[in-house]
């Protein structure tokens, strides 16, 4: 089974920084595409960031010059640098992931448990 788990949320004041890490565990053959959500209360889940595995990215407007997302091809982690935050960047913030395995030998998508990121004074 594959497993995403993420760390590095937390409580941050307006402007300031935080890094979010997702490393994939279990039987992995590869990953692929892997990507950045976010929910926050009342809202629809929104793709933040995402990268392909040779590295191309693409992100939100919203986040746009003040989020960058990374790869660690040989780790299976995937980063999320966030800076010059917001209050309106409050949310859980969720990974994904294509993966194969040992047991699935094709591609299929898991989700991380989701970390909570607040932005407030």
């Amino acid at each position: 089974q594959v497993q995403l788990v993420e760390s590095g949320g937390g409580l941050v004041q307006p402007g300031g920084s935080l890094r979010l890490s997702c490393e994939a565990s279990g039987s992995i053959l590869r990953i692929n595409a892997m990507g950045w959500y976010r929910q926050a209360p009342g809202k629809e889940r929104e793709l933040v960031a995402d990268s392909t595995r040779g590295g191309n990215t693409n992100y939100a407007d919203s986040v746009k010059g003040r989020f960058t997302i990374s790869r660690d091809n040989a780790k299976n982690t995937v980063y999320l640098q966030m800076n010059s935050l917001k209050p309106e960047d409050t949310a859980v913030y969720y990974c994904n992931g294509d993966v194969t395995s040992t047991v699935v030998p094709y591609y299929r998508n898991y989700w991380g448990q989701g970390t909570q990121v607040t932005v407030s004074s």
